[in-house]
């Protein structure tokens, strides 16, 4: 009888250890190769909290950029957004505030009335519709497990995302908009007179960290994505479901710190050894077995609008392949846009290969394109290309 109870107590502690572990998901993302450095129950769905304002702020960047909106422009707050629990920015209903603004408080703030002015006006005047939107470009970027419900990152049953899913939207935002990036790393701003502060407590306390943002609901626990930059290596990082902020910060520190480390004996990364300075019983995240997932072998690239490529050169090195296409797209600047350069990850019999090529074309631009750069005697195939924004597992 002895025996049963004591096999029943040890049965009962394994499911509390395994219920801990399972509440918290991680990953870690090298920024310019998008190689999965380290990941914990990455897969596993959460409730983003405020990290659904980075999609807002994704979707409203992209609109400033194709001249939908401006950083000037008013918009109206509507009784809806007016009426948003906190954290708040503390719009009235009827007044009108930048877009601007905006996207400070959804940022620094986490002004959860501010992030849905901008999902009503990006949504036609509906965040019901912002909301579809949201999940429809999360789906293009490849975030496979995502749904949004709101703007704002408000409790709902059905909005959903993964550590996965949310490091995809991190590189998506650094990749895709750099000009905008920056205000990410901001700790206050003024309004009204007033100077507003933010509570992403890792900008001030891990050296090198420059943004992105934190969530924190009841039901979601306290979320962050961020990324910090040392000795020229970038990284970003993810972790969600904890129960107190300090755990939150403590983890995404000491997951970063053990790259950093690490870099700094040797240029290349030893996964199961950083795995296993993570998960160390005296430090960090609890021991726990996972299987690293290949998503896919390529880097961030922007969503195109046609399915038409071309392809201008294969390289030994993600930088090289950049490069290349940078100075392409430099001579056919009519023709192409930097966003659209698409850098393949490829293995060719154990080597691996970065293919550099332009998305987003159609069949008839591609083909002039390819004859043009023929004429110059530059490498150019025209091809269908259609590039899903996904991590590969690997070492820096």
């Amino acid at each position: 009888m002895k025996r049963i109870v004591c096999l029943l107590s040890v049965l009962i502690l394994f499911a509390h250890i395994t219920k801990a572990n399972a509440s918290i998901s991680s990953i870690m993302v090298d920024a310019s190769s998008g190689d999965v450095l380290y990941a914990l129950n990455a897969d596993e769905q959460k409730y983003p909290a405020s990290l659904a304002k980075l999609m807002t702020l994704y979707i409203t960047f992209n609109a400033i950029e194709n001249g939908k909106l401006s950083m000037d422009d008013k918009l109206k707050v509507s009784h809806t957004a007016a009426g948003r629990s906190p954290s708040r920015l503390g719009l009235n209903a009827g007044q009108t505030v930048d877009v601007k603004t905006c996207i400070l408080a959804s940022i620094v703030k986490s002004a959860n009335d501010c992030a849905t002015v901008l999902g009503e006006a990006l949504g036609g005047g509906s965040e019901r519709e912002f909301a579809k939107m949201m999940t429809k470009t999360a789906q293009e970027l490849g975030m496979k497990n995502t749904v949004f419900k709101n703007a704002s990152g408000l409790n709902h049953s059905e909005q959903k995302s993964t550590a996965r899913d949310m490091a995809i939207l991190g590189l998506a935002i650094y990749h895709h908009f750099p000009k905008y990036y920056h205000l990410f790393s901001l700790t206050e701003f003024e309004y009204e007179g007033k100077i507003i502060k933010g509570h992403n407590n890792i900008l001030s306390s891990f050296e090198g960290a420059d943004g992105l943002k934190t969530g924190y609901t009841a039901t979601a626990g306290f979320n962050i994505v961020t990324s910090a930059k040392r000795n020229g290596h970038r990284i970003f990082a993810v972790t969600m479901g904890h129960k107190k902020v300090e755990d939150r910060d403590q983890t995404v520190a000491l997951m970063m710190d053990k790259v950093f480390q690490n870099l700094e004996k040797k240029s290349k990364i030893d996964i199961e050894i950083l795995k296993a300075e993570i998960e160390k019983p005296h430090g960090g995240q609890k021991k726990t077995d996972y299987a690293y997932q290949m998503i896919a072998s390529q880097t961030i690239s922007h969503k195109p609008t046609a399915d038409f490529g071309i392809q201008i050169g294969a390289f030994s090195s993600y930088d090289k392949a950049m490069s290349h296409a940078k100075n392409v797209q430099k001579q056919f600047s009519a023709k192409l846009n930097e966003q659209n350069i698409y850098i393949e990850k490829l293995n060719r019999n154990g080597k691996t290969m970065y293919r550099a090529q332009f998305a987003g074309l159609n069949k008839l631009d591609a083909s002039k394109l390819c004859q043009a750069m023929k004429n110059k005697r530059q490498d150019c195939v025209a091809t269908n290309i259609k590039p899903k924004t996904m991590f590969a597992e690997g070492s820096l």
